[in-house]
């Protein structure tokens, strides 16, 4: 973690320990080495620098292209992400993801591929369970909770709002399970894994 990415983690967690009374649970289940997917509910433009305020090790998101074309904030944004398609997960983008966690980086995905303007979870795009069973790495399911009122889709202004992050048990790939059977068991269970980390706290 560069001193540069440091300061920047720690204004985060500054910013929203202290106007949003932020809390963290489970870190204990972020592994501390290797790469691995962070697998995160998705209501907020917040919910990045959260996850990056948050985070014990340094992190990499595969955001939606769109996001790049927003004037200063897609400048910020390729510090800490590279682009992907919405629907349909573009093969250079997929070979990336995969290189960079076989190289032990930590990939922050939002399974569900867009913001859901209520805070319920959608269903889940195909991208992440492909980029995990290729990789063979393990998934760990986040649940933010707080930032869809904080920030919500449509709004111009932050709100008041309490914001906790939650870190859930790894999806990890078992020895005797192929790389297909695994894609389909992370892409039927993420999203019921994220939800159900909303009452662990």
């Amino acid at each position: 973690m560069s001193p540069a990415y440091r300061i920047i983690k720690i204004f985060l967690y500054t910013f929203f320990k202290v106007f949003y009374g932020l809390k963290v649970f489970g870190v204990e289940n972020i592994p501390n080495e290797g790469g691995f997917i962070m697998a995160a509910n998705h209501a907020s433009y917040f919910d990045p620098p959260v996850i990056g305020g948050v985070s014990t090790r340094r992190v990499r998101f595969m955001a939606r292209e769109g996001l790049f074309k927003i004037p200063l904030f897609g400048s910020f944004l390729k510090i800490f992400a590279f682009p992907v398609k919405r629907d349909k997960p573009h093969p250079s983008a997929i070979k990336g993801a995969v290189r960079r966690l076989r190289q032990g980086e930590l990939i922050v995905m939002f399974p569900e591929g867009s913001r859901s303007v209520d805070g319920t979870l959608l269903e889940a795009k195909r991208g992440l369970s492909v980029i995990a069973a290729i990789s063979r790495m393990p998934v760990v399911p986040t649940f933010i909770r707080g930032t869809e009122k904080a920030l919500p889709v449509g709004a111009r202004f932050p709100r008041p709002s309490k914001i906790t992050v939650t870190f859930g048990i790894p999806l990890v790939m078992h020895k005797d399970e192929t790389e297909k059977q695994f894609q389909e068991r992370v892409n039927r269970d993420i999203i019921k894994e994220i939800e159900n980390l909303n009452g662990k706290v």
